[in-house]
């Protein structure tokens, strides 16, 4: 403790009220109502360490007339309900390694500065619905018992709850993420939902040991993560990073204007992505998946290198890129090799030294047109799941390259 603690009792943490010696809680009666007429709106409130029952926090609160100032309450404890709700916070407010034994809720509360909740404890449910934060929320390493409700809140400047638990549901339906909201290494016991969240958010390596609902205008990224069940994901105007993602239940993604990286996935149940508009694929390399769909997608720079399950794969109304046209050299026999049109995918431009794509098509055929493009050893539009060259057949070959 930074601070000068209570003198009732070598147990108390309570920040001493000079000149007596004693925190707040343990004031007398007529010294206690002193203390709190000496209390004013929109200055420094200092309650550090202190115990505050639910009498005692709604005294203080209307002392201030609701609209504390600077605040700090590090280390504060709250046996009771902690209602804080419809307060205006002028300044910072600091509840570092608080902690709350029942209901923690900011319901409609308005933070004009920074909020942190490093290390603090809720023994029940925690609320920030409707709540306004205009600086940063940070809720590191915090723990939530039961419920955790986000819904409905404006983080202007992000939060962060890295290495947080939420036991309960956690709902951040209708938020709005100023900035990217951190949530790496984060523990969800229970639902997590995202319904019409604006704004990004990252869950690299968190573990979800509940389902997944989102339909989010922004960037989603469960990088390294850890799903139990399902994961049922909506994107619009940004886009999802799965790379190794681990998740044992169903998976549904759908995507407008938005593209997705499930490089190195493993995705156990059935999986599916849509796209729409200017909707794509990054990279299927090396995923472990027995099913997966795709559906409306340009997947003319994805790469399948690795793929551990082609025959589960079904392709439907996917664009890939065509091969250039016209004469080309080579080294080997014969020199001169003429190219016609053809599907081909975005592995085959590395180790023919072709340019990016500048034409796709668009093909409604399903899992058979793919197995030929990828499979075909025979001719010189197959490419090996693994990246590498198709060996080339013994023999002389002929000089036009054959169509798929």
């Amino acid at each position: 403790m930074d601070w000068v603690t209570c003198s009732h009792a070598a147990a108390c943490t309570g920040i001493a009220r000079p000149p007596y010696g004693l925190c707040l809680f343990h004031l007398p009666p007529d010294r206690l109502d002193a203390e709190l007429a000496a209390l004013a709106p929109a200055r420094l409130l200092d309650l550090r360490g202190t115990r505050l029952d639910p009498d005692l926090l709604a005294r203080v609160l209307a002392a201030v007339r609701h609209r504390p100032g600077r605040t700090r309450l590090d280390h504060a404890r709250f046996p009771g309900e902690a209602r804080l709700a419809e307060v205006e916070f002028a300044g910072d407010v600091s509840l570092n390694g608080a902690r709350f034994d029942r209901l923690a809720s900011f319901y409609g509360s308005r933070f004009l500065g920074n909020v942190s909740l490093v290390g603090a404890g809720f023994g029940r449910e925690l609320s920030f619905h409707g709540a306004r934060v205009l600086g940063h929320l940070c809720l590191d390493a915090a723990g939530v018992a039961r419920d955790a409700l986000f819904s409905e809140a404006v983080f202007a400047r992000g939060l962060s709850a890295e290495r947080a638990h939420f036991d309960g549901h956690t709902s951040f339906d209708g938020a709005v993420l100023g900035e990217t909201a951190s949530l790496r290494g984060a523990r969800f016991g229970h639902t997590l939902s995202l319904r019409k969240l604006r704004g990004g958010a990252c869950f690299e390596r968190a573990r979800l040991l509940g389902p997944v609902y989102a339909s989010v205008t922004g960037r989603l990224s469960f990088a390294h993560a850890q799903a139990g069940a399902g994961v049922d994901l909506a994107v619009r105007g940004g886009g999802v990073d799965l790379r190794h993602a681990v998740v044992d239940g169903p998976v549904r993604v759908r995507l407008t204007d938005s593209r997705a990286d499930l490089e190195g996935a493993v995705l156990r149940g059935r999986a599916a992505l849509s796209g729409r508009g200017l909707a794509g694929l990054d990279s299927l390399r090396r995923v472990v998946a027995p099913e997966l769909s795709l559906t409306g997608l340009d997947l003319s720079t994805c790469r399948f290198a690795g793929l551990a399950h082609p025959g589960g794969l079904r392709v439907r109304e996917c664009s890939f890129p065509l091969t250039p046209r016209g004469v080309r050299l080579s080294l080997g026999w014969p020199p001169l090799r003429w190219f016609t049109r053809r599907r081909h995918l975005a592995d085959e431009y590395g180790w023919r030294g072709w340019s990016k794509p500048v034409e796709v098509v668009v093909t409604t055929e399903g899992q058979a047109s793919l197995r030929a493009s990828i499979d075909d050893r025979d001719t010189a539009s197959g490419v090996a799941l693994d990246g590498t060259q198709p060996p080339r057949k013994a023999g002389r070959r002929w000089w036009r390259s054959p169509a798929p």
